[in-house]
C-alpha cells in the first residue's frame, strides 16, 4: 500500500478505536488521525513479526482492519494513560 493509503487506513482505525474506546484523551481530532496511523504500523508490525500472518497490506482484508484497529486501540489507551492527570 502507498503511503496516502496507510494514512487513510489510519485514519479510519483511529476513527473506529475512538469510538470503541471512549473517554477524555483529549487533543481531539488531529490526534486521533495521528494515534491511528501510528496504531496500524504498530498492528500491521504485530501481524507480520509477532504473529506470522505474512502479507497484511490488502485494503480490504479483514485482518488488516482487524490488526489497525487493535494497533490504534494499544496506542490510544497507552496515550490516554500517559496523558492522564493524576
Amino acid at each position: 500500500m502507498g503511503i496516502l493509503t496507510w494514512i487513510i487506513f489510519g485514519l479510519l482505525a483511529g476513527a473506529i478505536a475512538k469510538m470503541i474506546m471512549p473517554g477524555n484523551q483529549g487533543g481531539g481530532w488531529l490526534i486521533t488521525i495521528i494515534l491511528g496511523i501510528i496504531g496500524a504500523f504498530v498492528g500491521g508490525a504485530i501481524g507480520v513479526y509477532v504473529l506470522h500472518w505474512g502479507d497484511i497490506s490488502s485494503f480490504w482484508n479483514p485482518r488488516s482492519w482487524i490488526l489497525a484497529v487493535g494497533g490504534a486501540l494499544i496506542v490510544l489507551w497507552i496515550y490516554g494513560m500517559a496523558t492522564r492527570k493524576s
